[in-house]
Order: structure tokens, then C-alpha cells, then sequence
């Protein structure tokens, strides 16, 4: 099957084994889907324009015909007022059909592909956070053995970076933005208790990691990804030493189009160490596509 998540940023696209629980094909293509939704309130027609050429561009890598295809779409939608507009202009041109899932939905299938891949790679904590930073919105899922608390958020790394014209700028805001995400996790901490470990999965987690290990944008391995532990500390290193490349050279490690996005991410994520009191994060690359993938398999028994 073909799970597909058109984010804020960009469109991620998986064809999925069910009998092997193993990805046969990848598709990421940068999008900018809410490229001026902060200013105009609406998903631009040359956003639009890069989703369907993107979508083209993956029908022509992985064969969609023949096999089941869900797709999702998340924050840069929920919030356009023009979204049935674009998610019919998107169906009559590629033939791919989006569903708008809310904040708790994402998150849950997030957690989901999260877990699975946490027990491939053995981890044996039963209590831990989980946040899933995305272009949009950010989600906060706190773990207690079988009990799940969890809360999506209107900051994204796209939306912030729209919203304040400058790094400075973003880091004087974060607190003040990032209130609501403070107050409930100081709610869950306060009724359920610490956790032990905190796990963060999206581009701009993945991306430090992938700039830890020695790789960019074009050499990602996301095999290696998994499990990479990331310090505080590491975070305003890597920060600054995006920041001390030469544009090229920066579009080059991240990723065209999202320098300036993950310098914004990597704000957020250091932020989120200290409202969630910790002082290290595993790192894992699965997220709301696989998460899709699982699910469909699971609910309709494909074999492949």
C-alpha cells in the first residue's frame, strides 16, 4: 500500500509491505504548503501547484495503480480556508484523495509508528514524551506504560519562521508561544509524574541527527537515524554552525528551501528540552506516514 502525509513543508510518501512490515519505496519532496498561509489565510495556488508536480513526480517512482493509497494532510490545511478548494484541485489532477486528520488523530498515529519503530531498536522504557515537531503544529504525547496524554499545538516550524523575521526575534517570542505546551506539561508531570526518556521525531531532529552522523540532505539515512541521541548542549553547536555555512553550502546539508526553517526548528526543539526538563533526546525518523502505513495494513489485513 502507499501512505502519503502532506505536512506544512513538505509531501512524504511510503509504499508500505504489509506482510513484511517493511518499506519497499520512499518519496520527500520539499512543498511549502504553507508558504503565505499566515499572511493570506489561504493555501497559494503555487503551493498547490508544488504538491500536484510533487505527487506526479512520486506516481512516476512508485507504481500507485493496483495498490490501496491513504493519504493525510495536517496543520497547513485544518487552518486554510480555501482547503476544499485545493484538496479537489489536488484529486482531479493526480488522483489522490487527502483526508484532513486533527491534531489528536496525527498524533496518535504518530506515536503508533513511533512505538513500533522504539521496539526494533529495543528501547525499554515505558514512560516517556514524545514530540513530533512539524511545519504547523507541534505535538506533545506523554507515555505511562498503557496510558497515552497527548496535545497538538499551533507552532510549526514554518508558521514561526512566517511569523518573526528573525532568530533573535523567535527566541525572544518561544516562551511566551510555547506557554500552552509549558502549562500542560507541567499538568502531566504534576498528576502522573516525570518520564524517563524523551523522544522527538520530524525534519528538524532528524536533520541534526543526520548533521551528527556526518550526512546531509542527500545522503540521509534514515536507518542510522534511529536511536541517535542529541544533548541539549548539541543543539546550539549544530545551530551555529548551519548558520556559519555559505547559503549553498547549507542547502546543501538541510535541504533546498529549509535552512531558514530548521535554523527556526532548532529553536523550538532546544525550547522544548527545558519546558520538558530534560537534558537529552533519542531521535527517530518514523513518524505520521508510517504511522498511516501501519494502520492500513492493521485495519485491512493487506498482504502486500
Amino acid at each position: 500500500m502507499v501512505a502519503i502525509d502532506l505536512g506544512s513543508n513538505t509531501l512524504r510518501v511510503l509504499e508500505y509491505d504489509c506482510k513484511s512490515k517493511r518499506a519497499t519505496a520512499e518519496f520527500e519532496k520539499i512543498v511549502k504548503t504553507a508558504d503565505k498561509l499566515a499572511s493570506t489565510g489561504v493555501i497559494d495556488h503555487t503551493a498547490v501547484d508544488r504538491v500536484i508536480y510533487a505527487i506526479k513526480e512520486a506516481q512516476a517512482c512508485i507504481d500507485f495503480q493496483g495498490q490501496p493509497v491513504k493519504a493525510v494532510t495536517t496543520e497547513a490545511v485544518r487552518r486554510a480556508m480555501n482547503a476544499k478548494e485545493v484538496l479537489d484541485r489536488i484529486a482531479k489532477e493526480t488522483g489522490v484523495v487527502f483526508e484532513i486528520i486533527d491534531g489528536e488523530r496525527e498524533a496518535a498515529l504518530t506515536l503508533n509508528a513511533v512505538k513500533y519503530r522504539l521496539q526494533k531498536l529495543c528501547f525499554a522504557s515505558e514512560k516517556f514524551v514524545l514530540a513530533d515537531i512539524g511545519g504547523g503544529s507541534t505535538e506533545i504525547i506523554f507515555i505511562y506504560n498503557n496510558r497515552v496524554f497527548m496535545k497538538s499545538f499551533p507552532v510549526g516550524i514554518v508558521t514561526i519562521a512566517q511569523e518573526y523575521k528573525s532568530l533573535e526575534a523567535i527566541e525572544t517570542a518561544l516562551p511566551q508561544v510555547m506557554l500552552p505546551m509549558q502549562m500542560f506539561a507541567a499538568e502531566v508531570y504534576a498528576t502522573q509524574g516525570n518520564v524517563e526518556t524523551f523522544v522527538a521525531t520530524a525534519g528538524t531532529p532528524t536533520t541534526l541527527a543526520a548533521m551528527k552522523l556526518g550526512q546531509c540532505y542527500a545522503t540521509y539515512d534514515a536507518g542510522k537515524i534511529n536511536g541517535t541521541t542529541l544533548k541539549k548542549d548539541e543543539l546550539a553547536f549544530y545551530l551555529e554552525k548551519l548558520l556559519a555555512m555559505p547559503f549553498e553550502k547549507r542547502e546543501e546539508m538541510v535541504g533546498v528551501g529549509r535552512s531558514d526553517l530548521i535554523a527556526a526548528g532548532i529553536l523550538i526543539f532546544r525550547y522544548l528540552y527545558v519546558l520538558l526538563e530534560k537534558e537529552e533526546c533519542i531521535v527517530v525518523d518514523d513518524g505520521l506516514r508510517e504511522g498511516v502505513a501501519l494502520e492500513s495494513c492493521q485495519n485491512n489485513s493487506y498482504t502486500g
